[in-house]
């Protein structure tokens, strides 16, 4: 079998093309070497190479007229007919190059994050996947297109060292451990074959330990809620920051907060498992100070899903941010307060000041607490004692706002 060198005579013409009209029958319209153009009764029209290889009668599909332009079709039927002349099924060819692509694609670091994400993340708090997928994709975008199995320990360590340089140490840390799950699953999955995330472990910068700042001082205490009220933030953000010292639950179990999980006539809120991070559900009582501020958000949140909705619709929750900027406008820097620092601040003044039981402010901490045979609290565990705590730790806030004795 003769290989095609493009300078054969063949027998149809681009102008003719052009005027070809759909017939009640299919046609078949030879351009020679066994391409020919099928022609259907509805008008549509598809480029076909007919062959035989192994004793077998195939046809191989080459595209769609007029997206694929006769002299395009005609340089890949010659490319299949040379195939077929070297021995080879250009339909495998096709098969195998199909195959090759869906691996590589398959096997991006972008789509295994994906997959990843489904898989490992499915019984993780929202916060916390959209915190991984920010490491791996974003914060390492510069192997998203890379085939997991090709991409090196240099290659990796380069992508980290670029988010030290950004001074945020500890994300650069967090990105290794979360890339090294990543590569374990990759592994376990079949698309890599060695870990390199664990090969980089003790090669980047060690950040300096620094707790999370926090007040403690209740007079200065009493001035920050002197400011929290009279701050001009619009009222989704101020009541959220205002409830914060009040429950001093995690910020993002604050901002996530639904008005299903709301019993103001009973004056509880129970968030559900899946979104507290020890994934054990907890009842956070509420003094009459945040039902106060819960009724007063109501009318403006309450025909909604979020008890602070985003000022991008209300399908979503505040930002992450959204406390912590309203604190910096009034003066505080993180290096004074954070929303996460008024647990520690509760933590410290129940116990110190208040005097109240460890293992009552651990609990409404959502912390892990245990009796002494070692079995942990379940979540209505000293609810009555925790509902009298939460009442005075208000009480005394109210006191301290109003610059009472301390």
């Amino acid at each position: 079998m003769k290989k095609l060198n493009g300078e054969e005579k063949r027998n149809l013409a681009a102008v003719e093309l052009r005027h070809i009209k759909p017939t009640e029958k299919t046609q078949m319209l030879s351009d020679g070497h066994g391409l020919f153009l099928l022609v259907t009764p509805t008008g549509s029209m598809y480029w076909r190479y007919r062959f035989r290889f192994a004793g077998k009668q195939k046809q191989l599909a080459l595209g769609v007229f007029p997206d694929i332009t006769l002299s395009e079709a005609r340089k890949l039927h010659r490319e299949a007919y040379n195939l077929v002349a070297d021995g080879l099924d250009p339909t495998e060819e096709r098969r195998e190059e199909k195959q090759a692509h869906l691996k590589a694609t398959g096997n991006s670091f972008e789509a295994v994050v994906e997959e990843w994400l489904e898989v490992h993340m499915s019984d993780k708090t929202d916060d916390h996947k959209r915190r991984a997928e920010r490491l791996l994709l974003k914060d390492l975008v510069g192997l998203a297109k890379r085939s997991v199995d090709t991409i090196t320990a240099p290659e990796l360590l380069a992508e980290l060292r670029k988010i030290e340089a950004r001074g945020v140490l500890d994300t650069a840390r967090r990105a290794r451990q979360i890339a090294s799950q990543l590569f374990t699953y990759a592994i376990a999955t079949g698309r890599a074959e060695r870990n390199i995330a664990n090969d980089l472990a003790g090669t980047l910068k060690t950040a300096r330990t620094k707790n999370r700042s926090a007040i403690t001082d209740p007079a200065v205490l009493g001035q920050l809620l002197r400011h929290m009220e009279d701050s001009t933030s619009g009222i989704v953000v101020k009541t959220a920051m205002r409830l914060t010292p009040i429950l001093f639950q995690r910020p993002g179990e604050i901002r996530a907060m639904e008005w299903s999980e709301i019993d103001l006539v009973a004056g509880r809120w129970e968030i559900p498992a899946e979104k507290m991070k020890m994934r054990l559900p907890h009842i956070v009582p509420l003094p009459k100070q945040a039902v106060a501020l819960l009724n007063d958000i109501y009318p403006y949140s309450g025909h909604g899903k979020y008890v602070f909705p985003s000022v991008r619709g209300s399908s979503r929750c505040l930002s992450e941010n959204g406390v912590r900027t309203a604190l910096r406008d009034m003066g505080y820097c993180n290096d004074t307060v954070t929303p996460h620092g008024f647990r520690a601040t509760a933590r410290t003044l129940l116990d110190e000041v208040l005097g109240y039981r460890v293992e009552w402010i651990e609990h409404q901490l959502a912390h892990s607490v245990r009796d002494a045979n070692g079995r942990a609290y379940n979540r209505t565990s000293f609810l009555e004692q925790r509902a009298g705590m939460m009442q005075a730790w208000a009480d005394y806030l109210d006191q301290l706002r109003d610059g009472g004795e301390v």
